[in-house]
Formats: C-alpha cells, sequence, structure tokens
C-alpha cells in the first residue's frame, strides 16, 4: 500500500477535505508505517507460533513467561495483531488524502478499496483452510468499508469506531444476560459456518477479528494517519493511548478482583470479551508503539537497521503467507519441529523472522513488490 500522498485545497465539486489532510507529498514513502508494520509482524508471528503450537500440544502453563505470551489470555494477546490494524488505517489515509476533493479520483479510489477489500477476503476465505483465524477476511472487510469511510471527516471516523466497540460490548452484554435468563444464543454464536449469516456474523461478532470491536482500530488509524504532518501529533498520540491504557488497567484490574459475575464479564479486558476496557486498553498501547517506533524510525531514518525493516515493512502480506506455510511445513508435515514450551516458540519465531527479514530485504532491493504484493496489486489495481 502506497504511503505517499497529498492533498491540496477543496476542489470546486462543494466537498471539502477532511481535518489535517494538508501535508505535503513527500519524495519517498515515510520510514515509520513501514518499520511499525515489520515490527507488528514480528510479534504476530511469535504469538501465532506459539499459539498454534500450543494447539498441537505443546505446554500452555510455566511461569511468567508462559504468561506473558499467553496467545489467548496473556498481556501481549492481540496487541501485535492490533498494532497492524491500526497501521493499515494509517497507510488507508496516506493512499486516499490525494484524491479528497476530487470526485473522479474520490470514485475511482472507492472502487480501488473495494477491489483489494474483496480480493483479501476471498483469499483469507481459502487461507482459512491452511491458518484458522487468520486475520485476513476481517482486514478485507474492513478495506471495502474504508471505501465508504476515507472521505468522512475525522469526527464521524472516532463516532464510527466508537460506535463499533460499544456495539461489540452490548452485544456480549446480551448474550450474558440471555444466557443468565436461561435462553440459548447459539443462533448468533454458532450459526451453520458457510452459511451466508455465518459468513456475516463471524465478520462482524464471533471470529477471531471481528469488526465490532475491531474496526474501531481501524478507524483510529485513519484518523492518525491524517495528522502525521502536523507538528503535534506524535505528544498528543502517546498522551492519548497512555491515559487510554492506564484507565482501562485501572478498571480491568479492579472488575477482576470483583464477586460479581456480571462485574468481572463486562468490564473485563480479556479479548475475547469484546469489552469496552480490552478496547481501551489495547487501542492505548498500540497508539504509544505507533508513536514510539515511528519516531525512532524518523530519528534513525539513514540507519541500516532502519532500512531493513522499512524493506521487510513493505513485503507484510508475503511475510504473512509465508510464516503459516512455514509453520504447517515444518510442524505437520515434516515434524522437524516438535511442539514444546516457549522456548520452541521463541526461537522457531525468531529463526523465522531473521530469515524472512533477510529474504525481503534482499527481493525487495532487487525486485520492489514481494510476490504476494505484486499478484495482490495485479488483481486489484
Amino acid at each position: 500500500m502506497d504511503q505517499t500522498a497529498t492533498t491540496g485545497p477543496p476542489h470546486g465539486d462543494g466537498h471539502e477535505a477532511p481535518d489535517a489532510l494538508d501535508s505535503v507529498r513527500p519524495a519517498r514513502r515515510r520510514p515509520g508505517p513501514d518499520v511499525v508494520r515489520a515490527i507488528a509482524m514480528l510479534g504476530v508471528v511469535v504469538m501465532n507460533y506459539h499459539g498454534y503450537l500450543v494447539i498441537r500440544g505443546a505446554e500452555r502453563d510455566g511461569g511468567v513467561v508462559y504468561d506473558l505470551f499467553d496467545p489467548w489470555t496473556g498481556p501481549l494477546s492481540t496487541r501485535f495483531a492490533t498494532l497492524f490494524v491500526l497501521t493499515a488505517g494509517v497507510g488507508v489515509a496516506l493512499m486516499t488524502a490525494s484524491s479528497i476533493g476530487d470526485a473522479e479520483r474520490t470514485r475511482a479510489m472507492r472502487w480501488r478499496l473495494v477491489r483489494r477489500g474483496l480480493v483479501l477476503y476471498g483469499v483469507g476465505l481459502a487461507f482459512d483452510m491452511i491458518w484458522a483465524g487468520t486475520i485476513l477476511p476481517y482486514y478485507g472487510a474492513m478495506f471495502v468499508l474504508a471505501a465508504a469511510m476515507f472521505t468522512w471527516r475525522s469526527r464521524w471516523l472516532v463516532v464510527a469506531g466508537v460506535v463499533a466497540a460499544a456495539l461489540g460490548w452490548a452485544i456480549r452484554w446480551w448474550r450474558f444476560e440471555r444466557t443468565l435468563d436461561g435462553h440459548d444464543t447459539s443462533w448468533l454464536t454458532n450459526p451453520p459456518p458457510s452459511s451466508p449469516r455465518g459468513l456475516a456474523l463471524d465478520v462482524f461478532v464471533n471470529g477471531t477479528h471481528p469488526l465490532l470491536p475491531w474496526l474501531a482500530f481501524f478507524c483510529a488509524g485513519i484518523v492518525l494517519g491524517r495528522v502525521l504532518s502536523t507538528g503535534w501529533w506524535r505528544p498528543a498520540t502517546i498522551g492519548a493511548g497512555l491515559a487510554m491504557f492506564s484507565i482501562a488497567n485501572i478498571v480491568g484490574t479492579a472488575a477482576a478482583g470483583s464477586t460479581d459475575d456480571r462485574v468481572r464479564t463486562l468490564l473485563s479486558d480479556d479479548p475475547f470479551e469484546r469489552g469496552l476496557v480490552y478496547v481501551a486498553s489495547t487501542l492505548g498501547s498500540a497508539l504509544v508503539a505507533f508513536a514510539a517506533i515511528s519516531w525512532l524510525a524518523d530519528r534513525f531514518e539513514e540507519a541500516w537497521l532502519v532500512d531493513v525493516l522499512r524493506r521487510a515493512g513493505q513485503l507484510s502480506l508475503t511475510i504473512y503467507l509465508a510464516h503459516a506455510l512455514v509453520f504447517n511445513l515444518l510442524v505437520d508435515w515434516l515434524d522437524v519441529v516438535s511442539p514444546g514450551g516457549i522456548g520452541t516458540a521463541l526461537a522457531f519465531a525468531a529463526i523465522y523472522w531473521v530469515i524472512a527479514i533477510a529474504g525481503a530485504v534482499a527481493y525487495q532491493r532487487r525486485y520492489g513488490r514481494g510476490p504476494a504484493e505484486r499478484v495482490y496489486r495485479s488483481l486489484t489495481a
């Protein structure tokens, strides 16, 4: 996804550009989003490898390190994926900025986003048969929605994000109350998987990264991408992120100690409870991480490590698809890697990531776009 974008004054069609889209086109891609994407991908690989090894029989419990990297209940659970989705929103803002205010370019951009979203969704459904729980279908659905949302003013994107988070939480609350009253909610939580209702509910409610509430992270990224040219965005982002993270953790910790099941459920920071506390905590940490990592990338832009991560971040789709294929090859087909403890998962992820980064950098320097990115662009141009 192109990170370079500009916008000028409003054109004469009566539509004004959204807030804070008055940046000047940089000479080349900003290093920050690509570096953030590469580091987020490292975290995704670590958490996925550990989780899938646990599913195949590896130890899940065993001390502090196990608790830290627990893919379902640990403090790092879903945070790298959230950072990835936030960065995707930033990329959409940068990619679409120059089309705002131009009716023809806006229409073309909408169709491009729709095509990209539908291709990702379709590829994601197919890839889910190889790598169950993949984020790709949800990613694709977000791009389809972005086709409508990228012209919205920032305040309405914030509203959309808040509504997505609130609806996810409200559905969880409704399910809890219905269960207490003895009613069955399996029509919502366990519909036929291949039916239209099952596919729709999976994307919005039941899946591993449902739009209710994950759309909130994507909307936050679009808003963030619009202000990257300002001088105040980084301290404001860090301040907002720390505030959200701190308040959410205080509330979540207090709720965890409650004797009321309703309080523990509705104010939980568990990723799979889809609550507001979880959204605030995870989004807060993602905002801080994006601001900090992008500052380091900007500050040391000429450093070799930043250049390596920047290039690798541009091949994130290839690296993501390959990490699942490598896992299946070495674990399921060749039995080279046996399900073990957290050390096995960390070593496996580290070795893959180092080799993948080296290969991605060499490929990007010679050919530019990665193989998956090239096919993706050719299908959605």
